[in-house]
């Protein structure tokens, strides 16, 4: 559960404050800062269902897109909807719909496993080697000076923080941590996709960390 959420934040570029005040703001339940932040830690060890439930009720949301709520959030909260604009991305289980409440608690007591797409335990050890094998494998052997253009094109996240470290990254200067590349993994896999024109069909995203993996082993 707890790397549930630090991806959620993390691919969104979200602070911990953001799902408690969308709960509030389109009253979907309750749920505090702190609550988010100790479950980000795994520090939360008995939370009630109204939390699982926010979380569900804000994840669908979400899914049904922000679009469907901008009048309200901006009559409500006009920095929250700025925030979800940039960025708003539900997290989908293995069947295709939003994680439900039941879903949730299902993942914090451990019954039922991560979906797929956020299951791939990147070992801080192995992100500096990660980091420089994803310019390699993005650019497909070419110098940043090249590629840049066209990868940075394919790159959806929309965030200049993002931005400027993913850039970065690929240009050598820096080097991503095991706790940033679980948060990219899904737009790095997309960029790679929309690079090399590959169907997710063929290239699941734990075929795309393997071949980043066999780069560098």
């Amino acid at each position: 559960m707890a790397h549930l959420l630090h991806v959620w934040h993390e691919m969104n570029g979200w602070s911990h404050k953001v799902l408690p005040v969308l709960a509030e703001s389109l009253d979907l339940g309750r749920v505090h800062n702190s609550q988010i932040s100790n479950l980000r830690n795994a520090k939360l060890v008995s939370p009630g269902p109204e939390v699982f439930l926010a979380l569900a009720q804000a994840n669908e949301v979400l899914f049904q897109g922000i679009d469907n709520f901008r009048t309200s959030l901006m009559e409500v909260h006009p920095e929250l909807l700025k925030v979800l604009l940039e960025s708003s991305i539900p997290l989908m289980g293995d069947h295709g719909n939003p994680i439900s409440a039941g879903e949730f608690f299902e993942i914090f007591i451990g019954v039922r496993p991560l979906p797929n797409s956020f299951n791939w335990f990147i070992k801080e050890e192995e992100a500096i080697d990660l980091s420089g094998a994803l310019a390699d494998l993005l650019c497909q052997g070419k110098s940043w000076r090249s590629c840049r253009k066209q990868v940075m094109d394919a790159y959806p996240a929309l965030k200049t923080l993002r931005r400027d470290r993913f850039e970065a990254v690929m240009a050598g200067l820096q080097d991503y941590t095991a706790q940033e590349l679980d948060g990219e993994l899904l737009d790095l896999y997309t960029t790679y996709k929309k690079l090399l024109l590959i169907d997710s069909s063929k290239v699941s995203i734990k075929l795309f960390l393997e071949q980043l993996r066999s780069r560098y082993s």
